[in-house]
């Protein structure tokens, strides 16, 4: 019999386990793969950004997915908590760009193999190839699970960080939806959020852009009735099915809801390549670059303003031969250049599937967790953390620490819970 069984060894299940065993409670890690952290290792880009430094209004609004439902799981436990804890392993961090917060070591496996160590310290005990086939419960609590080998162990409270149904390699297959669900808890729809997106725009089909990355420039996602929805400036890229980038990935939650809303028709989109300037003056500076030597071919007056590959198709969307001269250079074709370097519209039909995801919207609905806990309201002795709740955010730390914060509160109160439900205090 234990105390708390940890189903999923990810960055929240990890945490959970290690809050759980405190105070010398006995705790159970069951993992289904080969590896704990597998996620881990790979976040970052095998670096590992275990946090964001940034204010926790800032963090919040980097997690458009319920990130007000964390302010309090924060409250009891934050980023910077995250950061004295891992130091306290000895895990030397380091702020970079934007907040993130990465091992000095800069590898992800130390990240891991300090909360693997803390874990042995504790004497948390792991099952890896472990599958869980369900919980065991009765009408008021939680009783313990079943494995798919048909073994029952029992325990006093059981956390769920199972993750969700993005990057299945590292073991998020949805196996924890279910489970929540014959708990009596909803599910929110799933869907793919920091995600690539299609379109069959005929420049994309044609593969002419393929490769192309843009460097800051502010991407927009409007709704059916042309208003903006939201706007990225980040890095994009042009791909052979449709874009890809940071502020592509960012917007790409927004491109899905207004999907949902709109019966799956085609989402528009608006690229600006200069956001610094107005149109006016972009319109301004062509003109004045163009008339600096009107007998200068307009691909070489207006090199360097943008991406040559960027301009030269610009160019031709604005009905411009580069080799004309300024001279020439009607003002309305300027203005036309001016408009798409501020507005290049395109439209965008789609996401790659969840599995291509970076994260998973939707999930056990946050309205039946109890937010400085992480209890289930529908069943005792149940506890959520991690990706499988229905909160999720951008990349760069936001999930990870939305991950360790939950899944540390998760494992405390489990803990104190079974500790409680003991008759005598043994």
């Amino acid at each position: 019999m234990y105390d708390v069984i940890v189903i999923g060894a990810g960055p929240s299940g990890l945490m959970a386990s290690i809050a759980a065993a405190e105070n010398g409670r006995k705790v159970l890690l069951l993992e289904k793969g080969k590896k704990p952290g597998n996620k881990l290792a790979i976040s970052g880009g095998g670096r590992c950004n275990v946090t964001n430094r940034l204010p926790q209004e800032e963090i919040i609004k980097n997690i458009p997915g319920n990130g007000r439902f964390l302010y309090g799981p924060f409250s009891v436990f934050n980023n910077e908590h995250i950061i004295n804890f891992f130091e306290g392993l000895g895990v030397a961090l380091k702020e970079e760009d934007h907040g993130r917060m990465f091992p000095v070591s800069n590898k992800a496996k130390d990240v891991v193999n300090a909360l693997l160590t803390e874990m042995d310290r504790l004497h948390v005990d792991m099952k890896l190839e472990t599958r869980v086939q369900k919980l065991l419960m009765n009408d008021e609590k939680i009783l313990g699970v079943r494995l798919e080998s048909g073994e029952e162990i029992l325990s006093g409270a059981v956390v769920l960080a199972v993750g969700g149904k993005a990057v299945p390699q590292t073991g998020s297959t949805g196996d924890g939806y279910p489970w929540a669900e014959k708990a009596g808890h909803t599910i929110t729809v799933l869907y793919p959020t920091e995600v690539p997106l299609l379109s069959n725009e005929q420049f994309i089909l044609s593969k002419e852009l393929q490769g192309l990355a843009l460097r800051d420039v502010a991407v927009s996602v409007l709704n059916a009735k042309g208003k903006i929805l939201i706007t990225h400036q980040m890095d994009m890229l042009f791909t052979h099915f449709g874009l890809s980038g940071p502020a592509i990935l960012r917007c790409s939650q927004f491109v899905v809801k207004e999907r949902m809303k709109n019966k799956n028709q085609p989402v528009d989109m608006r690229i600006d390549s200069m956001p610094d300037m107005h149109e006016e003056k972009v319109y301004q500076m062509l003109n004045a670059k163009i008339k600096e030597d009107p007998k200068k071919a307009v691909k070489n007056a207006l090199k360097g303003i943008v991406q040559e590959r960027w301009l030269l198709f610009l160019f031709d969307r604005a009905e411009i031969d580069p080799a004309e001269t300024g001279a020439t250079m009607l003002a309305e074709k300027v203005r036309a250049l001016a408009k798409l370097l501020k507005a290049f519209p395109m439209t965008v039909n789609g996401t790659q599937p969840i599995e291509k995801a970076f994260v998973t919207g939707g999930g056990v609905s946050v309205k039946e967790i109890v937010p400085k806990t992480m209890a289930s309201r529908k069943k005792d002795g149940l506890y959520f953390c991690g990706e499988i709740l229905d909160i999720h955010g951008y990349t760069g730390g936001y999930n990870i620490t939305s991950a360790l914060v939950t899944g540390r509160i998760a494992g405390m109160n489990a803990g104190a819970y079974a500790t409680d439900r003991k008759p005598n205090g043994e």
